[in-house]
Protein backbone atom coordinates (compact mmCIF):
# COMPACT_ATOMS: atom_id res chain seq x y z
CA UNK A 1 0.00 0.00 0.00
CA UNK A 2 2.66 2.29 0.98
CA UNK A 3 4.00 1.87 -2.22
CA UNK A 4 0.65 2.93 -4.22
CA UNK A 5 -0.22 5.52 -1.63
CA UNK A 6 3.09 8.38 -1.77
CA UNK A 7 3.56 8.49 2.04
CA UNK A 8 5.68 11.53 3.58
CA UNK A 9 6.34 12.53 7.11
CA UNK A 10 2.99 14.26 7.31
CA UNK A 11 1.06 11.12 6.50
CA UNK A 12 3.58 8.78 8.87
CA UNK A 13 2.71 11.52 11.55
CA UNK A 14 -1.12 11.77 10.74
CA UNK A 15 -1.17 7.91 11.26
CA UNK A 16 1.05 7.64 14.58
CA UNK A 17 -1.15 10.33 15.77
CA UNK A 18 -4.51 8.24 14.92
CA UNK A 19 -3.02 5.34 16.63
CA UNK A 20 -2.66 6.74 19.82
CA UNK A 21 -6.22 8.75 19.81
CA UNK A 22 -8.42 8.10 17.12
CA UNK A 23 -10.78 10.36 18.64
CA UNK A 24 -8.75 13.65 17.36
CA UNK A 25 -10.47 16.47 15.90
CA UNK A 26 -8.92 17.10 12.75
CA UNK A 27 -8.39 20.31 14.35
CA UNK A 28 -6.79 18.82 17.20
CA UNK A 29 -4.47 16.51 14.14
CA UNK A 30 -3.68 19.32 12.35
CA UNK A 31 -2.08 20.66 14.85
CA UNK A 32 -0.23 18.03 16.32
CA UNK A 33 1.34 17.19 13.16
CA UNK A 34 2.11 21.11 12.06
CA UNK A 35 -0.27 21.34 8.96
CA UNK A 36 -3.40 23.23 8.94
CA UNK A 37 -6.60 21.99 8.90
CA UNK A 38 -7.76 21.70 5.02
CA UNK A 39 -4.45 19.72 4.30
CA UNK A 40 -4.68 17.59 6.85
CA UNK A 41 -8.08 16.37 6.53
CA UNK A 42 -7.59 15.90 2.50
CA UNK A 43 -4.74 13.72 3.62
CA UNK A 44 -6.95 11.79 6.02
CA UNK A 45 -9.64 11.20 3.27
CA UNK A 46 -6.75 10.20 1.21
CA UNK A 47 -5.73 7.43 3.44
CA UNK A 48 -9.24 6.51 4.29
CA UNK A 49 -9.94 6.24 0.42
CA UNK A 50 -6.56 3.97 -0.23
CA UNK A 51 -7.92 1.67 2.89
CA UNK A 52 -4.81 2.07 4.90
CA UNK A 53 -6.82 3.79 7.74
CA UNK A 54 -9.88 0.97 7.95
CA UNK A 55 -11.83 2.28 10.89
CA UNK A 56 -11.51 3.97 14.18
CA UNK A 57 -12.57 2.43 16.84
CA UNK A 58 -12.85 3.19 20.51
CA UNK A 59 -10.60 0.60 22.97
CA UNK A 60 -12.16 -0.25 25.92
CA UNK A 61 -10.81 -0.97 29.60
CA UNK A 62 -11.58 -5.04 30.45
CA UNK A 63 -11.20 -4.74 33.61
CA UNK A 64 -13.15 -1.75 34.39
CA UNK A 65 -15.98 -4.13 32.56
CA UNK A 66 -15.16 -7.13 34.32
CA UNK A 67 -13.31 -9.08 31.95
CA UNK A 68 -10.40 -9.94 33.60
CA UNK A 69 -9.57 -13.48 32.13
CA UNK A 70 -7.34 -13.40 29.07
CA UNK A 71 -6.51 -17.05 27.47
CA UNK A 72 -4.80 -17.90 24.67
CA UNK A 73 -6.11 -21.29 23.10
CA UNK A 74 -4.29 -23.75 21.06
CA UNK A 75 -7.14 -25.44 18.51
CA UNK A 76 -6.40 -28.55 16.80
CA UNK A 77 -8.62 -29.89 13.95
CA UNK A 78 -9.32 -33.56 13.04
CA UNK A 79 -9.09 -33.15 9.30
CA UNK A 80 -7.35 -29.78 7.69
CA UNK A 81 -10.27 -29.55 4.66
CA UNK A 82 -10.66 -25.99 3.50
CA UNK A 83 -14.74 -27.21 4.02
CA UNK A 84 -13.52 -27.91 8.03
CA UNK A 85 -11.54 -24.88 8.47
CA UNK A 86 -14.91 -22.50 6.64
CA UNK A 87 -16.80 -23.85 9.24
CA UNK A 88 -14.85 -23.53 12.45
CA UNK A 89 -13.58 -20.01 11.57
CA UNK A 90 -17.69 -19.20 10.43
CA UNK A 91 -18.48 -20.58 14.25
CA UNK A 92 -15.90 -18.51 15.71
CA UNK A 93 -16.53 -15.58 14.45
CA UNK A 94 -19.66 -15.33 16.04
CA UNK A 95 -18.84 -15.75 19.58
CA UNK A 96 -18.19 -12.03 21.01
CA UNK A 97 -15.43 -13.50 23.48
CA UNK A 98 -13.06 -14.10 20.38
CA UNK A 99 -10.83 -11.03 20.40
CA UNK A 100 -8.47 -12.48 17.97
CA UNK A 101 -8.29 -15.82 15.48
CA UNK A 102 -4.96 -17.12 13.19
CA UNK A 103 -4.70 -19.68 11.83
CA UNK A 104 -1.09 -20.99 12.38
CA UNK A 105 1.91 -23.13 11.28
CA UNK A 106 4.97 -24.33 13.27
CA UNK A 107 2.78 -26.11 16.21
CA UNK A 108 0.70 -28.80 16.64
CA UNK A 109 -2.02 -26.37 17.13
CA UNK A 110 -4.04 -25.57 13.78
CA UNK A 111 -5.53 -22.35 15.69
CA UNK A 112 -4.62 -19.69 18.07
CA UNK A 113 -7.40 -17.54 19.70
CA UNK A 114 -7.16 -15.21 22.30
CA UNK A 115 -10.68 -15.08 24.55
CA UNK A 116 -11.57 -12.25 27.24
CA UNK A 117 -14.12 -13.73 29.48
CA UNK A 118 -15.02 -12.65 33.38
CA UNK A 119 -13.80 -15.44 35.35
CA UNK A 120 -12.57 -19.21 35.09
CA UNK A 121 -16.20 -19.91 35.45
CA UNK A 122 -17.57 -18.41 32.36
CA UNK A 123 -14.32 -19.44 30.51
CA UNK A 124 -15.25 -23.20 31.37
CA UNK A 125 -18.85 -22.75 29.86
CA UNK A 126 -17.39 -20.90 27.08
CA UNK A 127 -14.87 -23.53 26.45
CA UNK A 128 -17.32 -27.08 27.41
CA UNK A 129 -20.55 -24.90 25.76
CA UNK A 130 -18.93 -23.46 22.53
CA UNK A 131 -15.25 -24.41 21.39
CA UNK A 132 -15.38 -28.20 22.12
CA UNK A 133 -18.95 -28.63 20.25
CA UNK A 134 -17.76 -26.89 17.04
CA UNK A 135 -17.17 -30.19 14.60
CA UNK A 136 -13.72 -31.16 14.05
CA UNK A 137 -12.19 -29.98 16.75
CA UNK A 138 -9.96 -32.66 18.13
CA UNK A 139 -7.52 -31.10 20.20
CA UNK A 140 -7.72 -27.53 22.89
CA UNK A 141 -4.68 -26.26 24.76
CA UNK A 142 -5.63 -23.27 26.98
CA UNK A 143 -2.62 -21.06 28.50
CA UNK A 144 -3.99 -17.81 30.85
CA UNK A 145 -2.73 -14.49 30.86
CA UNK A 146 -1.01 -13.65 34.34
CA UNK A 147 -0.10 -9.92 32.79
CA UNK A 148 -0.26 -8.16 29.67
CA UNK A 149 3.30 -6.71 29.24
CA UNK A 150 3.05 -5.25 25.85
CA UNK A 151 -0.97 -5.13 24.78
CA UNK A 152 -0.94 -2.38 21.45
CA UNK A 153 -3.30 -2.00 18.19
CA UNK A 154 -0.53 0.39 17.06
CA UNK A 155 1.44 -0.70 13.74
CA UNK A 156 5.28 -0.32 13.67
CA UNK A 157 5.48 2.70 11.47
CA UNK A 158 9.23 2.95 11.13
CA UNK A 159 9.13 0.60 7.70
CA UNK A 160 7.45 3.23 6.06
Amino acid sequence: MAETLKMDRFDRRILSELQRDGGLSNQELAERIGLSSSPCSRRVKQLEEAGVIEKRVTLLDRRKLGLSLTILIQISMDRHTPERFEAFEAKIKSYPEVLECYLITGQDADYLLKVVVPDMDHYQEFLLNKITRIEGVSGVHSSFVMRRVVDTTALPLGYL
